[in-house]
């Protein structure tokens, strides 16, 4: 297909796709003519993920690069692939902070992740995030306790985090896989803390008869 063809079938403006190509987000087509390229499937998959990393990951160009690197990157194992798409997810953190209440904060998720049995890079920026999430929940005079974030933990792994691997076509391209994995972990977890709000004012109805 015809860039133009391309822009229909994809929903993006054809400035827009010819920025892609010049920044080395989208591959170049197939040459035809001196100033026309052929484009195909490949392209279509292409734009999905660059459209769902920009609309709903809501990620800079510089990160969708360094995934997009990693998507072409055959030899990087679908594991690490990932986890450059979800550490780019991670919501931007200040410098990490280096003093005691951050250090203690941080070895309290480090001993949540080994008493779950999960395997997580210690240099993964969500374990940082949490920590952080904790002093802050610390300054607030409502500190989170072991058992409860023990219970959200095994809630997650069990009840959410599963059934949304099972849903990650491993079978298919790599930029299907970095799709699924990028709208699943935004839109559901959007979706899930809706829910959980709805549930919250239905339990608070039964509980104080609203």
């Amino acid at each position: 297909m015809r860039i133009s063809q391309l822009s229909a079938a994809s929903g993006i403006p054809i400035p827009t796709i010819k920025y892609y190509l010049r920044e080395g987000l989208l591959p170049q087509g197939e040459q035809t003519a001196v100033t026309r390229a052929e484009y195909g499937e490949r392209h279509l998959r292409r734009l999905r993920l660059i459209r769902a990393l920009l609309e709903v990951g809501r990620l800079p160009v510089a990160s969708i690069s360094k995934i997009i690197a990693a998507v072409e990157d055959e030899e990087m194992p679908v594991h690490q692939m990932l986890g450059t798409a979800h550490y780019a997810l991670s919501s931007p953190m200040e410098p990490r902070p280096d003093d005691e209440e951050h250090r203690a904060a941080r070895e309290r998720v480090n001993g949540l992740i080994e008493s779950m049995g999960w395997t997580v890079n210690p240099e993964a920026p969500t374990l940082d995030e949490l920590a952080q999430i904790l002093v802050r929940m610390d300054h607030l005079g409502m500190p989170a306790t072991e058992q409860s974030l023990r219970y959200y933990a095994e809630l997650l792994m069990r009840l959410v985090a599963e059934h949304e691997m099972e849903k990650i076509p491993f079978d298919g391209p790599r930029e299907t896989a970095v799709e699924s994995l990028v709208v699943g972990t935004v839109l559901y977890g959007k979706a899930f803390d809706v829910l959980r709000r709805l549930a919250q004012e239905s339990e608070s109805a039964r509980l104080l008869g609203g």
